[in-house]
Protein backbone atom coordinates (compact mmCIF):
# COMPACT_ATOMS: atom_id res chain seq x y z
CA UNK A 1 0.00 0.00 0.00
CA UNK A 2 1.21 3.61 -1.00
CA UNK A 3 0.78 5.45 2.09
CA UNK A 4 1.06 8.97 1.20
CA UNK A 5 3.52 11.22 4.11
CA UNK A 6 2.30 14.62 5.38
CA UNK A 7 1.69 16.91 2.91
CA UNK A 8 2.46 14.61 0.01
CA UNK A 9 -0.11 15.95 -2.75
CA UNK A 10 0.75 20.14 -2.33
CA UNK A 11 4.65 18.33 -2.63
CA UNK A 12 4.23 16.15 -5.53
CA UNK A 13 2.00 19.77 -6.97
CA UNK A 14 4.65 22.29 -5.59
CA UNK A 15 7.62 19.80 -7.13
CA UNK A 16 5.55 19.49 -10.78
CA UNK A 17 6.01 23.36 -10.81
CA UNK A 18 9.31 23.18 -9.36
CA UNK A 19 10.73 20.64 -11.98
CA UNK A 20 8.88 23.03 -14.69
CA UNK A 21 10.30 26.44 -13.54
CA UNK A 22 13.78 24.64 -13.60
CA UNK A 23 13.34 23.98 -17.53
CA UNK A 24 12.73 27.19 -18.08
CA UNK A 25 15.29 29.38 -16.01
CA UNK A 26 17.83 26.82 -17.26
CA UNK A 27 18.39 24.98 -13.78
CA UNK A 28 19.80 21.72 -13.28
CA UNK A 29 16.71 19.32 -13.06
CA UNK A 30 18.73 16.32 -10.90
CA UNK A 31 18.49 18.56 -7.58
CA UNK A 32 22.45 19.51 -8.15
CA UNK A 33 23.25 22.62 -6.19
CA UNK A 34 26.13 25.17 -6.76
CA UNK A 35 28.77 26.15 -4.16
CA UNK A 36 26.24 28.79 -1.94
CA UNK A 37 23.82 25.81 -1.71
CA UNK A 38 21.53 27.01 -4.43
CA UNK A 39 19.89 24.85 -7.38
CA UNK A 40 22.71 25.05 -10.10
CA UNK A 41 22.28 26.66 -13.15
CA UNK A 42 23.31 24.75 -16.38
CA UNK A 43 25.36 27.65 -18.28
CA UNK A 44 26.91 28.85 -15.03
CA UNK A 45 27.75 25.28 -13.18
CA UNK A 46 29.10 21.58 -13.74
CA UNK A 47 29.76 20.51 -17.71
CA UNK A 48 32.46 19.56 -19.10
CA UNK A 49 34.57 22.95 -17.71
CA UNK A 50 34.21 21.29 -14.26
CA UNK A 51 35.04 17.88 -15.18
CA UNK A 52 38.04 18.89 -16.80
CA UNK A 53 39.67 20.95 -14.02
CA UNK A 54 38.72 17.20 -11.77
CA UNK A 55 40.13 15.36 -14.68
CA UNK A 56 43.49 17.68 -14.53
CA UNK A 57 43.73 17.44 -10.55
CA UNK A 58 42.91 13.59 -10.90
CA UNK A 59 46.36 12.97 -13.39
CA UNK A 60 48.25 15.47 -11.10
CA UNK A 61 47.36 13.37 -8.27
CA UNK A 62 48.08 10.13 -9.89
CA UNK A 63 51.45 11.24 -10.90
CA UNK A 64 52.06 12.08 -7.00
CA UNK A 65 51.10 8.33 -5.97
CA UNK A 66 53.22 6.44 -8.35
CA UNK A 67 55.43 8.57 -8.38
CA UNK A 68 56.08 6.58 -5.01
CA UNK A 69 54.12 3.41 -5.92
CA UNK A 70 56.14 2.79 -9.40
CA UNK A 71 59.57 1.88 -7.57
CA UNK A 72 58.28 1.07 -3.92
CA UNK A 73 59.40 -2.38 -4.13
CA UNK A 74 63.18 -1.55 -5.38
CA UNK A 75 63.57 1.08 -2.81
CA UNK A 76 62.56 -1.79 -0.19
CA UNK A 77 65.01 -4.06 -1.33
CA UNK A 78 68.05 -1.28 -2.19
CA UNK A 79 67.53 0.86 0.80
CA UNK A 80 65.64 -1.02 3.44
CA UNK A 81 67.60 -4.37 2.74
CA UNK A 82 64.22 -6.33 2.33
CA UNK A 83 64.51 -9.77 0.28
CA UNK A 84 62.13 -9.99 -2.63
CA UNK A 85 59.43 -12.12 -1.12
CA UNK A 86 59.02 -9.20 2.00
CA UNK A 87 59.61 -6.24 -0.37
CA UNK A 88 56.88 -8.08 -2.83
CA UNK A 89 54.41 -8.79 0.24
CA UNK A 90 54.84 -5.35 1.52
CA UNK A 91 54.02 -3.57 -1.43
CA UNK A 92 50.73 -5.49 -1.55
CA UNK A 93 49.93 -4.56 1.72
CA UNK A 94 50.32 -1.31 0.83
CA UNK A 95 49.36 -1.08 -2.01
CA UNK A 96 45.61 -3.01 -0.53
CA UNK A 97 45.73 -0.38 3.05
CA UNK A 98 45.37 2.19 -0.07
CA UNK A 99 42.07 0.47 -1.14
CA UNK A 100 40.82 -0.42 1.90
CA UNK A 101 40.88 3.61 2.86
CA UNK A 102 38.58 4.06 -0.10
CA UNK A 103 35.71 2.87 2.23
CA UNK A 104 36.46 5.14 5.06
CA UNK A 105 36.82 8.01 1.98
CA UNK A 106 33.41 6.79 0.34
CA UNK A 107 31.44 6.81 3.71
CA UNK A 108 32.39 10.05 5.16
CA UNK A 109 31.46 11.77 1.38
CA UNK A 110 27.81 9.92 0.89
CA UNK A 111 26.91 10.01 4.84
CA UNK A 112 28.34 13.66 6.13
CA UNK A 113 30.92 15.61 4.02
CA UNK A 114 29.54 15.57 0.56
CA UNK A 115 32.36 14.98 -2.23
CA UNK A 116 33.65 18.36 -2.18
CA UNK A 117 35.11 18.69 0.97
CA UNK A 118 36.12 14.81 1.69
CA UNK A 119 38.30 15.20 -1.56
CA UNK A 120 39.89 18.44 0.04
CA UNK A 121 40.39 16.81 2.94
CA UNK A 122 42.09 13.77 2.40
CA UNK A 123 44.18 15.26 -0.62
CA UNK A 124 45.80 17.56 2.29
CA UNK A 125 46.72 14.55 3.99
CA UNK A 126 48.15 12.96 0.90
CA UNK A 127 50.16 15.69 0.57
CA UNK A 128 51.60 15.73 4.08
CA UNK A 129 52.33 11.60 3.65
CA UNK A 130 54.09 12.97 0.41
CA UNK A 131 56.48 15.69 2.40
CA UNK A 132 57.20 13.48 5.18
CA UNK A 133 58.28 10.67 2.90
CA UNK A 134 60.96 13.28 1.07
CA UNK A 135 62.07 14.71 3.81
CA UNK A 136 62.82 10.96 5.71
CA UNK A 137 64.45 10.20 2.49
CA UNK A 138 66.52 13.10 1.74
CA UNK A 139 67.78 13.84 5.18
CA UNK A 140 68.18 9.98 7.48
CA UNK A 141 67.45 6.92 4.57
CA UNK A 142 69.21 7.14 1.37
CA UNK A 143 72.63 7.58 2.59
CA UNK A 144 75.11 7.89 1.07
CA UNK A 145 73.58 10.51 -1.26
CA UNK A 146 72.40 8.54 -4.84
CA UNK A 147 72.35 5.11 -3.22
CA UNK A 148 70.00 2.73 -4.06
CA UNK A 149 71.15 2.77 -7.84
CA UNK A 150 72.37 -1.09 -8.00
CA UNK A 151 75.95 0.27 -7.33
CA UNK A 152 76.60 2.36 -4.55
CA UNK A 153 74.72 0.55 -1.46
CA UNK A 154 72.28 2.35 1.17
CA UNK A 155 73.46 1.97 4.91
CA UNK A 156 71.66 0.14 7.12
CA UNK A 157 68.69 2.25 7.77
CA UNK A 158 68.18 3.21 11.31
CA UNK A 159 64.77 2.28 13.55
CA UNK A 160 63.96 6.22 13.05
CA UNK A 161 64.17 6.88 9.62
CA UNK A 162 62.17 3.27 9.25
CA UNK A 163 59.62 4.43 11.54
CA UNK A 164 59.17 7.55 9.44
CA UNK A 165 59.23 5.92 5.92
CA UNK A 166 56.18 3.32 7.34
CA UNK A 167 54.44 7.02 8.98
CA UNK A 168 54.70 9.04 5.29
CA UNK A 169 53.74 5.74 3.00
CA UNK A 170 50.40 4.67 5.01
CA UNK A 171 49.77 8.54 5.70
CA UNK A 172 50.03 8.06 1.35
CA UNK A 173 47.67 5.24 1.88
CA UNK A 174 45.02 7.04 3.72
CA UNK A 175 45.34 10.47 2.01
CA UNK A 176 44.64 9.13 -1.74
CA UNK A 177 42.65 6.07 -0.44
CA UNK A 178 40.05 8.62 1.16
CA UNK A 179 40.24 10.69 -1.72
CA UNK A 180 39.79 8.43 -4.92
CA UNK A 181 36.45 7.45 -4.80
CA UNK A 182 35.39 10.64 -3.61
CA UNK A 183 36.79 12.62 -7.05
CA UNK A 184 35.23 9.40 -9.34
CA UNK A 185 31.66 10.71 -8.04
CA UNK A 186 32.30 14.37 -8.28
CA UNK A 187 33.11 13.96 -11.42
CA UNK A 188 30.16 12.25 -12.58
CA UNK A 189 27.66 14.71 -10.46
CA UNK A 190 29.06 17.62 -12.87
CA UNK A 191 26.56 16.14 -15.17
CA UNK A 192 22.44 15.92 -15.26
CA UNK A 193 21.14 12.53 -15.56
CA UNK A 194 17.98 14.11 -16.55
CA UNK A 195 19.61 16.10 -19.78
CA UNK A 196 20.50 13.50 -22.77
CA UNK A 197 23.43 15.16 -24.05
CA UNK A 198 24.93 15.43 -19.78
CA UNK A 199 23.66 11.93 -19.73
CA UNK A 200 25.83 10.61 -22.51
CA UNK A 201 28.99 12.51 -20.97
CA UNK A 202 28.31 11.14 -17.91
CA UNK A 203 28.95 7.73 -18.98
CA UNK A 204 31.95 8.90 -21.37
CA UNK A 205 33.55 11.04 -18.16
CA UNK A 206 34.90 7.66 -16.64
CA UNK A 207 36.77 6.60 -19.89
CA UNK A 208 38.36 9.83 -19.93
CA UNK A 209 38.76 9.87 -15.97
CA UNK A 210 40.92 6.51 -16.56
CA UNK A 211 42.63 8.19 -19.57
CA UNK A 212 43.41 10.78 -17.19
CA UNK A 213 44.96 8.46 -14.38
CA UNK A 214 46.97 6.73 -16.95
CA UNK A 215 48.37 10.07 -18.46
CA UNK A 216 49.61 10.87 -14.58
CA UNK A 217 51.08 7.30 -14.67
CA UNK A 218 53.05 8.13 -18.16
CA UNK A 219 55.07 10.09 -16.03
CA UNK A 220 55.58 8.98 -13.13
CA UNK A 221 56.52 5.58 -14.70
CA UNK A 222 59.14 6.94 -17.26
CA UNK A 223 60.41 10.46 -15.58
CA UNK A 224 60.52 10.01 -12.10
CA UNK A 225 60.80 6.03 -12.12
CA UNK A 226 64.42 7.05 -13.91
CA UNK A 227 65.76 9.22 -11.66
CA UNK A 228 64.89 6.82 -8.56
CA UNK A 229 66.21 3.76 -10.05
CA UNK A 230 69.62 5.97 -10.46
CA UNK A 231 69.08 6.37 -6.50
CA UNK A 232 67.90 9.90 -6.56
CA UNK A 233 65.25 9.52 -4.14
CA UNK A 234 64.58 12.13 -2.56
CA UNK A 235 64.31 14.21 -5.67
CA UNK A 236 61.28 11.87 -6.78
CA UNK A 237 59.72 11.99 -3.95
CA UNK A 238 59.91 15.95 -3.78
CA UNK A 239 58.37 16.06 -7.43
CA UNK A 240 55.71 14.05 -6.40
CA UNK A 241 54.55 16.04 -3.52
CA UNK A 242 55.07 19.11 -5.66
CA UNK A 243 52.52 17.96 -8.45
CA UNK A 244 50.03 16.64 -5.50
CA UNK A 245 49.94 20.45 -3.91
CA UNK A 246 49.59 21.86 -7.81
CA UNK A 247 46.46 19.10 -8.08
CA UNK A 248 45.33 19.89 -4.99
CA UNK A 249 45.11 24.28 -5.92
CA UNK A 250 43.72 23.10 -8.87
CA UNK A 251 41.02 21.63 -7.54
CA UNK A 252 40.34 24.44 -5.04
CA UNK A 253 40.70 26.70 -7.67
CA UNK A 254 37.25 25.56 -9.43
CA UNK A 255 35.13 25.75 -6.42
CA UNK A 256 32.74 28.19 -8.00
CA UNK A 257 31.53 25.62 -10.88
CA UNK A 258 31.01 22.47 -9.38
CA UNK A 259 27.87 21.05 -8.66
CA UNK A 260 27.35 19.19 -5.29
CA UNK A 261 24.76 16.86 -4.22
CA UNK A 262 24.34 17.01 0.01
CA UNK A 263 24.93 13.66 1.74
CA UNK A 264 22.03 11.36 2.27
CA UNK A 265 22.70 10.17 5.86
CA UNK A 266 24.99 7.40 7.88
CA UNK A 267 23.96 4.66 5.51
CA UNK A 268 24.34 1.88 7.65
CA UNK A 269 21.91 3.00 10.15
CA UNK A 270 19.01 2.66 7.21
CA UNK A 271 20.36 -0.59 6.23
CA UNK A 272 20.25 -1.87 9.97
CA UNK A 273 16.90 -0.76 9.82
CA UNK A 274 15.90 -2.67 7.27
CA UNK A 275 17.54 -5.93 8.67
CA UNK A 276 15.89 -5.44 12.11
CA UNK A 277 12.38 -4.86 10.50
CA UNK A 278 12.35 -7.79 8.65
CA UNK A 279 14.09 -10.00 11.42
CA UNK A 280 11.01 -8.94 13.32
CA UNK A 281 8.60 -9.66 10.90
CA UNK A 282 10.56 -12.89 9.93
CA UNK A 283 7.17 -15.08 10.45
CA UNK A 284 4.92 -12.08 8.31
CA UNK A 285 4.59 -13.41 4.33
CA UNK A 286 5.75 -10.79 2.49
CA UNK A 287 2.62 -8.48 0.42
CA UNK A 288 2.18 -10.28 -2.69
CA UNK A 289 1.85 -7.48 -4.41
CA UNK A 290 4.40 -4.52 -4.45
CA UNK A 291 1.73 -1.84 -4.83
CA UNK A 292 1.11 -3.27 -1.25
CA UNK A 293 4.22 -2.79 -0.04
CA UNK A 294 4.81 0.25 2.47
CA UNK A 295 6.36 3.99 0.16
CA UNK A 296 6.17 7.61 0.88
CA UNK A 297 3.25 8.68 -2.41
CA UNK A 298 4.49 11.40 -4.88
CA UNK A 299 7.82 11.37 -6.17
CA UNK A 300 9.73 12.69 -2.69
CA UNK A 301 11.89 9.44 -1.48
CA UNK A 302 12.03 8.67 1.99
CA UNK A 303 16.06 8.64 1.52
CA UNK A 304 16.86 13.07 1.39
CA UNK A 305 18.11 13.85 -1.98
CA UNK A 306 17.71 10.20 -3.05
CA UNK A 307 15.77 8.70 -6.21
CA UNK A 308 13.02 6.12 -5.79
CA UNK A 309 13.87 2.95 -6.46
CA UNK A 310 11.52 0.51 -8.35
CA UNK A 311 10.61 -2.74 -6.27
CA UNK A 312 11.78 -5.68 -7.79
CA UNK A 313 11.88 -9.71 -7.08
CA UNK A 314 15.50 -10.27 -5.91
CA UNK A 315 15.80 -11.31 -1.90
CA UNK A 316 11.69 -11.56 -1.54
CA UNK A 317 12.60 -11.89 2.53
CA UNK A 318 13.72 -8.41 2.44
CA UNK A 319 10.06 -7.32 1.39
CA UNK A 320 8.88 -8.14 5.16
CA UNK A 321 10.71 -4.62 6.23
CA UNK A 322 8.03 -3.27 3.72
CA UNK A 323 4.88 -4.96 4.97
CA UNK A 324 2.88 -3.38 7.06
CA UNK A 325 1.01 -5.16 9.88
CA UNK A 326 -0.85 -3.11 13.20
CA UNK A 327 2.33 -3.21 15.28
CA UNK A 328 4.26 -0.82 13.20
CA UNK A 329 2.93 2.15 13.82
CA UNK A 330 4.57 4.76 16.67
CA UNK A 331 2.46 6.48 18.92
CA UNK A 332 2.74 9.56 17.29
CA UNK A 333 0.78 7.77 14.21
CA UNK A 334 3.72 7.58 11.76
CA UNK A 335 6.07 4.49 11.15
CA UNK A 336 8.33 3.08 13.23
CA UNK A 337 11.81 2.97 11.31
CA UNK A 338 12.94 -0.18 12.95
CA UNK A 339 9.82 -1.96 12.19
CA UNK A 340 8.53 -0.41 8.97
CA UNK A 341 10.76 0.96 5.93
CA UNK A 342 10.17 1.67 2.56
CA UNK A 343 10.42 0.31 -0.57
CA UNK A 344 13.33 2.58 -1.42
CA UNK A 345 14.95 1.60 1.53
CA UNK A 346 14.29 -2.10 1.42
CA UNK A 347 15.65 -1.92 -2.57
CA UNK A 348 18.76 0.07 -1.25
CA UNK A 349 20.09 -2.69 0.82
CA UNK A 350 18.71 -5.67 -2.50
CA UNK A 351 20.94 -3.31 -4.26
CA UNK A 352 24.22 -3.71 -1.72
CA UNK A 353 23.48 -7.31 -1.54
CA UNK A 354 23.24 -8.04 -5.60
CA UNK A 355 26.44 -6.30 -6.55
CA UNK A 356 28.73 -8.58 -4.02
CA UNK A 357 29.12 -11.23 -6.45
CA UNK A 358 30.21 -9.12 -8.94
CA UNK A 359 32.51 -7.02 -6.51
CA UNK A 360 34.09 -10.59 -5.32
CA UNK A 361 34.85 -11.69 -9.01
CA UNK A 362 36.91 -8.86 -9.84
CA UNK A 363 38.88 -9.81 -6.79
CA UNK A 364 41.02 -11.93 -8.53
CA UNK A 365 41.40 -10.02 -10.87
CA UNK A 366 43.32 -7.01 -8.95
CA UNK A 367 45.31 -10.14 -7.93
CA UNK A 368 46.65 -10.69 -11.21
CA UNK A 369 47.13 -6.84 -11.75
CA UNK A 370 49.13 -6.16 -8.69
CA UNK A 371 52.00 -8.76 -9.71
CA UNK A 372 52.95 -5.69 -12.60
CA UNK A 373 54.52 -3.17 -9.49
CA UNK A 374 56.10 -6.04 -7.85
CA UNK A 375 56.86 -9.75 -9.48
CA UNK A 376 57.08 -8.20 -12.45
CA UNK A 377 59.29 -5.32 -11.58
CA UNK A 378 61.90 -8.37 -9.74
CA UNK A 379 61.40 -10.24 -12.78
CA UNK A 380 62.58 -7.20 -15.00
CA UNK A 381 65.88 -6.47 -12.64
CA UNK A 382 67.05 -9.86 -13.63
CA UNK A 383 67.26 -9.45 -17.02
CA UNK A 384 69.36 -7.13 -19.49
CA UNK A 385 68.25 -4.22 -18.83
CA UNK A 386 70.62 -2.58 -21.50
CA UNK A 387 68.85 -0.82 -24.43
CA UNK A 388 71.85 0.82 -26.66
CA UNK A 389 73.70 3.03 -24.26
CA UNK A 390 70.73 3.19 -21.65
CA UNK A 391 69.54 1.18 -18.97
CA UNK A 392 65.96 0.85 -18.81
CA UNK A 393 64.57 1.08 -15.28
CA UNK A 394 62.46 -2.33 -14.81
CA UNK A 395 59.80 -0.02 -13.41
CA UNK A 396 58.97 1.69 -16.64
CA UNK A 397 58.33 -1.06 -18.67
CA UNK A 398 55.03 -0.27 -16.83
CA UNK A 399 54.60 2.18 -19.98
CA UNK A 400 53.47 -0.47 -22.00
CA UNK A 401 50.84 -0.94 -19.90
CA UNK A 402 49.74 2.54 -20.19
CA UNK A 403 50.15 3.42 -23.24
CA UNK A 404 48.05 0.21 -23.75
CA UNK A 405 45.46 1.31 -21.97
CA UNK A 406 45.94 4.88 -23.71
CA UNK A 407 45.77 3.49 -27.26
CA UNK A 408 43.03 0.88 -26.49
CA UNK A 409 40.68 3.72 -24.92
CA UNK A 410 40.91 5.76 -28.06
CA UNK A 411 40.48 3.18 -30.17
CA UNK A 412 37.42 2.42 -28.30
CA UNK A 413 36.01 5.74 -28.10
CA UNK A 414 36.44 5.93 -32.18
CA UNK A 415 34.43 2.70 -32.71
CA UNK A 416 32.00 4.29 -30.40
CA UNK A 417 31.27 7.29 -32.47
CA UNK A 418 30.99 5.06 -35.84
CA UNK A 419 28.79 2.58 -34.35
CA UNK A 420 26.51 5.49 -32.93
CA UNK A 421 27.47 4.47 -28.92
CA UNK A 422 26.59 0.80 -29.11
CA UNK A 423 29.46 -0.59 -27.22
CA UNK A 424 30.25 -3.33 -25.04
CA UNK A 425 28.09 -3.28 -21.84
CA UNK A 426 30.03 -2.78 -18.42
CA UNK A 427 29.58 -6.00 -17.43
CA UNK A 428 30.80 -7.58 -20.65
CA UNK A 429 33.91 -5.14 -20.89
CA UNK A 430 34.94 -6.59 -17.06
CA UNK A 431 34.50 -10.46 -18.57
CA UNK A 432 36.69 -9.56 -21.77
CA UNK A 433 39.33 -7.92 -18.96
CA UNK A 434 39.49 -11.14 -16.93
CA UNK A 435 39.69 -12.79 -20.03
CA UNK A 436 43.21 -10.93 -21.22
CA UNK A 437 44.54 -11.03 -17.72
CA UNK A 438 44.93 -14.47 -18.13
CA UNK A 439 46.47 -14.26 -21.19
CA UNK A 440 48.68 -11.83 -19.39
CA UNK A 441 49.82 -14.00 -17.00
CA UNK A 442 50.63 -16.84 -19.30
CA UNK A 443 53.08 -14.58 -20.95
CA UNK A 444 54.38 -13.72 -18.09
CA UNK A 445 54.96 -17.57 -17.65
CA UNK A 446 56.54 -18.05 -21.08
CA UNK A 447 58.69 -15.00 -20.51
CA UNK A 448 60.55 -15.79 -17.79
CA UNK A 449 60.78 -19.76 -18.35
CA UNK A 450 62.55 -18.35 -21.68
CA UNK A 451 64.73 -15.77 -19.18
CA UNK A 452 65.70 -18.95 -16.70
CA UNK A 453 66.77 -20.38 -20.09
CA UNK A 454 69.33 -18.10 -20.45
CA UNK A 455 71.08 -17.70 -17.01
CA UNK A 456 74.76 -17.94 -17.09
CA UNK A 457 75.13 -17.50 -13.49
CA UNK A 458 73.11 -17.57 -10.41
CA UNK A 459 74.53 -14.32 -9.37
CA UNK A 460 74.27 -12.56 -12.46
CA UNK A 461 70.76 -11.56 -14.87
CA UNK A 462 69.73 -12.97 -17.32
CA UNK A 463 71.02 -11.86 -21.30
CA UNK A 464 67.27 -12.18 -22.33
CA UNK A 465 66.31 -8.66 -23.02
CA UNK A 466 63.81 -7.01 -20.89
CA UNK A 467 61.92 -5.67 -23.67
CA UNK A 468 60.25 -9.00 -24.00
CA UNK A 469 58.26 -8.11 -20.78
CA UNK A 470 56.46 -5.57 -23.18
CA UNK A 471 53.88 -8.05 -24.33
CA UNK A 472 52.69 -9.35 -20.40
CA UNK A 473 52.73 -5.19 -19.45
CA UNK A 474 50.30 -4.45 -22.62
CA UNK A 475 48.32 -7.06 -22.45
CA UNK A 476 47.96 -6.01 -18.75
CA UNK A 477 47.25 -2.29 -19.78
CA UNK A 478 44.61 -3.81 -22.38
CA UNK A 479 42.50 -5.78 -19.48
CA UNK A 480 42.21 -2.82 -17.12
CA UNK A 481 41.15 -0.72 -19.69
CA UNK A 482 38.43 -3.07 -20.20
CA UNK A 483 38.44 -3.97 -16.21
CA UNK A 484 37.95 -1.02 -14.37
CA UNK A 485 36.42 1.47 -17.21
CA UNK A 486 34.09 -0.79 -17.05
CA UNK A 487 34.01 -1.41 -13.00
CA UNK A 488 33.88 2.51 -12.54
CA UNK A 489 30.96 2.79 -14.90
CA UNK A 490 29.40 -0.34 -13.64
CA UNK A 491 29.24 0.16 -9.81
CA UNK A 492 28.90 4.09 -10.34
CA UNK A 493 25.90 3.57 -12.25
CA UNK A 494 24.24 0.75 -10.64
CA UNK A 495 24.78 1.95 -6.75
CA UNK A 496 21.23 3.94 -5.30
CA UNK A 497 21.93 7.92 -5.35
CA UNK A 498 22.65 7.44 -1.08
CA UNK A 499 25.66 4.89 -2.24
CA UNK A 500 27.32 6.39 -5.08
CA UNK A 501 30.92 6.88 -3.23
CA UNK A 502 30.30 3.70 -2.29
CA UNK A 503 30.19 2.45 -5.30
CA UNK A 504 33.19 3.88 -6.62
CA UNK A 505 35.32 2.49 -3.98
CA UNK A 506 34.27 -1.22 -4.25
CA UNK A 507 36.21 -0.55 -7.39
CA UNK A 508 39.29 0.55 -5.17
CA UNK A 509 38.19 -2.13 -2.49
CA UNK A 510 38.69 -4.97 -4.80
CA UNK A 511 42.05 -3.78 -5.61
CA UNK A 512 43.02 -3.70 -1.89
CA UNK A 513 41.30 -7.57 -1.00
CA UNK A 514 43.14 -8.99 -4.23
CA UNK A 515 46.91 -7.24 -2.96
CA UNK A 516 46.01 -9.39 0.20
CA UNK A 517 45.37 -12.36 -1.90
CA UNK A 518 48.68 -11.54 -3.97
CA UNK A 519 50.27 -11.65 -0.11
CA UNK A 520 48.95 -14.28 1.20
CA UNK A 521 49.06 -16.50 -2.29
CA UNK A 522 53.34 -15.53 -2.37
CA UNK A 523 53.32 -16.67 0.94
CA UNK A 524 51.43 -19.70 0.60
CA UNK A 525 53.37 -20.89 -2.68
CA UNK A 526 56.57 -19.60 -1.54
CA UNK A 527 56.37 -22.12 1.78
CA UNK A 528 54.70 -25.01 0.35
CA UNK A 529 57.60 -25.23 -2.85
CA UNK A 530 59.98 -24.46 -0.35
CA UNK A 531 59.51 -27.92 1.70
CA UNK A 532 62.44 -30.47 2.15
CA UNK A 533 64.99 -27.63 2.31
CA UNK A 534 64.47 -26.53 -1.12
CA UNK A 535 64.13 -23.03 -2.29
CA UNK A 536 60.98 -22.77 -3.59
CA UNK A 537 58.86 -20.99 -6.31
CA UNK A 538 60.11 -17.48 -5.70
CA UNK A 539 63.05 -17.67 -3.76
CA UNK A 540 65.27 -14.42 -2.77
CA UNK A 541 67.61 -15.06 -5.96
CA UNK A 542 64.93 -15.12 -8.86
CA UNK A 543 67.39 -17.31 -10.79
CA UNK A 544 67.38 -20.54 -8.48
CA UNK A 545 63.68 -20.20 -8.26
CA UNK A 546 60.36 -21.40 -11.07
CA UNK A 547 58.40 -17.80 -10.57
CA UNK A 548 56.64 -19.45 -14.00
CA UNK A 549 54.63 -21.64 -12.25
CA UNK A 550 53.34 -19.09 -10.35
CA UNK A 551 52.46 -17.08 -13.37
CA UNK A 552 50.51 -20.17 -14.66
CA UNK A 553 49.17 -20.60 -11.58
CA UNK A 554 47.35 -17.29 -11.18
CA UNK A 555 46.44 -17.75 -15.05
CA UNK A 556 44.27 -20.83 -13.81
CA UNK A 557 42.92 -19.10 -11.35
CA UNK A 558 42.05 -16.13 -13.40
CA UNK A 559 40.49 -18.78 -15.90
CA UNK A 560 38.12 -20.21 -12.84
CA UNK A 561 37.38 -16.87 -11.74
CA UNK A 562 36.01 -15.87 -15.33
CA UNK A 563 33.77 -19.18 -14.98
CA UNK A 564 32.22 -17.65 -12.02
CA UNK A 565 31.77 -14.08 -12.98
CA UNK A 566 29.93 -15.45 -16.61
CA UNK A 567 27.67 -17.08 -14.13
CA UNK A 568 27.21 -14.14 -11.43
CA UNK A 569 26.85 -11.15 -14.15
CA UNK A 570 24.46 -13.40 -16.41
CA UNK A 571 22.13 -13.66 -12.86
CA UNK A 572 22.47 -9.53 -12.44
CA UNK A 573 19.32 -7.95 -12.41
CA UNK A 574 19.86 -4.26 -13.11
CA UNK A 575 18.23 -1.46 -10.64
CA UNK A 576 15.60 0.63 -11.82
CA UNK A 577 15.09 4.02 -10.74
CA UNK A 578 12.07 6.05 -10.83
CA UNK A 579 12.51 9.35 -13.22
CA UNK A 580 12.40 12.25 -10.78
CA UNK A 581 14.74 15.21 -9.81
CA UNK A 582 16.86 14.05 -6.77
CA UNK A 583 16.40 17.06 -4.41
CA UNK A 584 12.72 18.45 -3.61
CA UNK A 585 11.62 22.16 -2.97
CA UNK A 586 11.56 21.06 0.83
CA UNK A 587 14.64 19.24 0.49
CA UNK A 588 16.55 22.31 -1.28
CA UNK A 589 15.39 24.48 1.59
CA UNK A 590 14.91 22.34 4.41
Amino acid sequence: MNVPGQGSETTFKSLGVETKGMIESGLTEDGSLDFKGNPAIKSKSGGWRSASVLLANQGLATLAFFGVGVNLVLFLTRVLHQDVAEAANNVSKWTGTVYIFSLIGAFMSDSYWGRYLTCAVFQVIFILGLVLLALASWLVLVKPADCGDEVIECAPATVAGTSAFYAAIYLIAFGNGGYQPAVATFGPDQFDDNDPDEAHSKVVFFTYFYFALNGGSLVSNTVLAYYENAGRWALGFWASAASAIAALLLFLAGKRRYRHFRPCGNPLTRISQVLVAAARKCHVPPSPQPADLYELAGKQSAIAGSRKILHSDDFRFLDKAATATAEDWAADGGPDPWRLCTVTQVEEVKCVLKLIPIWVCTIMYSAVFTQMSSLFVEQGDKMDTRLGGFHVPPSSMSVFDILSVLLLIVLYQRALARTAGRGLSDLRRIGAGLALAGLAMVAAGLVEGARLARVAAPDRASSLSILWQAPQYALIGASEAFVYVGQLEFFNGQAPDGLKSLGSSLCMASMSFGNYMSSMLVLVVADLTAKDGGLGWIPANLNLGHLDRFFFLLAALTAADLVVYLFCSTWYKRIRLEPSIRATPESLNP
